[in-house]
């Protein structure tokens, strides 16, 4: 795993306040359904006892604050919007699980693994609501359109997310998926939130400026986000098929197992010759992959540079969000800040 001092400093600075925000928020003691979150966020094991469980990165409620910071705002006003944020997201994977079939995250059983699917499945459902719950104390802002702009952002991302997971259930089956069309898909089921982050963030932050500036700020800071969210995803489809176990506590290949048309797939079947085409297809059209299955594959991807293709395309986009953030006026300090998140989620190994 990654060890502290590779860890950037924006995804340490604000750790501690959205940590206490996430248990807070998630506190209820009067149904069993909030112990069943409390074990999804690694808080506690399955009996209700507290751990020092692994938890996620808390990459968008992260960017939310940072973002209010560089443009003028006190991070702590951002705070309603990054828990917001980080519950939508544990929302998506809590569905998202079930419909993968994963069981496991974090190097333990997922939700509906433990729990069964039913209890999950309400599990879930009951985060989103805690999330718009959860930006009520927006209101603090003293400007009542905060609020409201808020709340659409939130709303507008969330089903841009579930749209994108719509989308890449439907691409199950398909072996015909183009590299736009994918983009199209992670620029939803991904990018939503990050971009949601960014632009949150700052709009918050802008709140404190009234100069025209804070209105630059924001969409600059929405287009990096973007960016982000590309090569956030394709980063993910690179540990799906070639991530190790010990790092992401996952299966190496998983991704194949799923068959699921991620960015090195999409690519293979794009590149491939006749003979290793009739291969992929006939290994994506079993039930069951084997073992020899996804060594086969992996095979193919090798030949054909899948991973160096994947991974180029994430510098690029990597690339182009640096060079967004060099256009927004905010500190060096900040600035650089920025850039080493950036660079870390690049190569990132869980």
């Amino acid at each position: 795993m990654t060890s502290q001092d590779s860890i950037p400093t924006i995804l340490k600075a604000y750790r501690e306040i959205i940590d206490n925000a996430l248990r807070g928020s998630l506190a209820d003691e009067s149904l069993p359904v909030y112990a069943m979150l409390r074990y999804c966020m690694g808080w506690s094991d399955c009996e209700g006892e507290k751990v020092n469980g692994i938890t996620g990165k808390a990459v968008r409620p992260s960017l939310c604050m940072f973002a209010c910071e560089s443009t003028g705002g006190d991070a702590k006003y951002a705070v309603p919007a990054a828990v917001a944020l980080e519950l939508i997201h544990n929302f998506s994977l809590i569905h998202d699980e079930i419909q993968d079939h994963d069981e496991i995250r974090h190097h333990r059983d997922t939700l509906w693994k433990v729990w069964g699917v039913p209890k999950a499945l309400v599990a879930g459902n009951i985060l989103r609501v805690v999330a718009d719950k959860a930006l009520e104390p927006l209101y603090q802002l003293g400007r009542p359109e905060a609020m409201e702009i808020g709340r659409n952002l939130v709303t507008e991302a969330c089903l841009e997310m579930i749209e994108g997971q719509y989308l890449d259930i439907s691409f199950e089956g398909r072996l015909d998926i183009s590299q736009d069309e994918y983009i199209g898909m992670i620029s939803r089921k991904t990018g939503a939130l990050i971009r949601c982050s960014v632009n949150l963030g700052s709009y918050i932050g802008s709140v404190y400026t009234s100069d025209a500036l804070g209105v630059e700020r924001v969409s600059r800071f929405r287009e990096v986000g973007e960016h982000l969210g590309y090569a956030f995803q394709i980063r993910d489809d690179i540990l799906g098929v070639w991530g190790r176990e010990e790092d992401t506590g996952k299966q190496v290949g998983l991704d194949i197992r799923r068959k699921k048309n991620s960015l090195p797939i999409v690519h293979a079947l794009a590149t491939a010759d006749k003979k290793e085409l009739v291969v992929l297809k006939k290994i994506y059209s079993k039930d069951v992959v084997s073992d020899n299955d996804v060594e086969r594959v992996l095979d193919i991807l090798k030949s054909l540079g899948s991973q160096k293709h994947a991974e180029d395309l994430a510098f690029q986009y990597c690339e182009l969000a640096i060079k967004v953030l060099d256009t927004i006026d905010i500190d060096t300090k900040s600035r650089g800040e920025m850039e080493d998140l950036i660079k870390f989620l690049l190569v990132r190994t869980y």
